[in-house]
Parts: C-alpha cells; sequence; structure tokens
C-alpha cells in the first residue's frame, strides 16, 4: 500500500494505492464524470484506490485533474519499485459498444505518452475532453511507464472515454502481472529498469 498528499496553491490531493487488490474505491475529487472514470480504472485493474481531492474549481477543472494524474502517477512509480519480476509489457483491444480502441504499456521505467483522443463533443457533464490526455500524459511523466492509445473506431464521447480508461487499466494489470520465469530479476539485458536500463 503507497500513501502520498500533494499540496499547492492550487490543489489538496491524499491517496491510498495498492495495485495488486480487488478493484475496491473510494474517490472524490469534486469532478463527477471523472470520479467515474477513476471508477472504471479501478474495478477493471483490480486496483484499490482511496482519493480526495480538492482544487480550485472555481477557476478551471485543469489542476484538479493534472494534479491527481502527476499524484497518481508518483503513487505507481513508488508502489512498482524496482519493477523485479513482473511482465512490463502489455496490450489490449477493448470494445464499448461502438467504439474500438487499443492501449499499450511499457512499465520499463521511462515516460511516454501518445494518444491522438478527438471526439465530436468538447464536454461531458462540464467535463473538458482534452482533460483526459492532461491526466494521462502527467500521469505518465510521474509513472515511469510507456503508453499508447490507439482509437480504431470512433462513437460516442463517453463510449470512447470510458473504453480509454478501462483499456489503460486491462493492459496495466495484465504488465504487473509475475514473469515466473524471470526469477524476480527486471526483464532487461542490462539488468535494471529505468532511465539507464531500457533494453
Amino acid at each position: 500500500m503507497v500513501e502520498l498528499s500533494r499540496k499547492t496553491g492550487e490543489t489538496e490531493i491524499s491517496l491510498k494505492l495498492e495495485l495488486y487488490g480487488q478493484g475496491e474505491y473510494q474517490i472524490s475529487t469534486g469532478i463527477g464524470f471523472f470520479d467515474h472514470m477513476l471508477e472504471l480504472f479501478c474495478r477493471h485493474g483490480f486496483f484499490d484506490l482511496e482519493l480526495k481531492a480538492k482544487g480550485d474549481l472555481d477557476v478551471d477543472k485543469h489542476h484538479t485533474v493534472e494534479d491527481t494524474g502527476i499524484l497518481l502517477g508518483e503513487a505507481l512509480n513508488r508502489a512498482l519499485g524496482d519493477r523485479a519480476g513482473i511482465t512490463r509489457y502489455a496490450d489490449i483491444t477493448l470494445p464499448m459498444d461502438e467504439v474500438l480502441v487499443e492501449a499499450a504499456v511499457d512499465l520499463g521505467g521511462r515516460s511516454y505518452y501518445h494518444g491522438k483522443i478527438e471526439c465530436q463533443r468538447q464536454e461531458i457533464n462540464g467535463f473538458p475532453v482534452e482533460l483526459v490526455e492532461e491526466f494521462f500524459r502527467a500521469l505518465t511523466a510521474n509513472a515511469g511507464l510507456n503508453l499508447h492509445f490507439v482509437v480504431l473506431k470512433k462513437g460516442n464521447a463517453h463510449h470512447l472515454l470510458e473504453a480509454l480508461f478501462k483499456a489503460f487499466a486491462r493492459a496495466l494489470d495484465a504488465a504487473l502481472k509475475p514473469e515466473e520465469r524471470l526469477k524476480g530479476s527486471p526483464l532487461s539485458t542490462k539488468g535494471q529498469l529505468g532511465e539507464s536500463g531500457r533494453h
């Protein structure tokens, strides 16, 4: 279990994260749609998460969403430790009614995000769609992981964003699974993962 907190002039956030959990969650960010997406992430990845965030929502939702991504990324990085013995790579193609998306992750210790998420709607229940990429960009930058999204088939904006969070959760869960053949060592020819242990 990892416990972290972050306080700035714009937000105050605390969380508890268990990567190998049951998919249980208590989430409150003050942004209903964002809470729903994080709940999907937990349930479909079997991550246990307690998260409370207070932000300057009277100014914008951006600070709360981005700072939540930063802190959740830091928690993931800490929970992963030296990343030894895990599968490291995983990808999934996931349908959500008419929408089809692909997510691919690498837990190798270096950060990279790619996703070109385009919707006809700019907001869902007051939540700016563009903040989804801000969240994932902040998360990957702080978690030390690669995340690529490919939207194979567009459709309803709610379905699309829901599919992305579910796909990331399923791919992350698969990449976290132990690989017995590694015998506790990292999946790298350099013998370590991270900035200098990519291969």
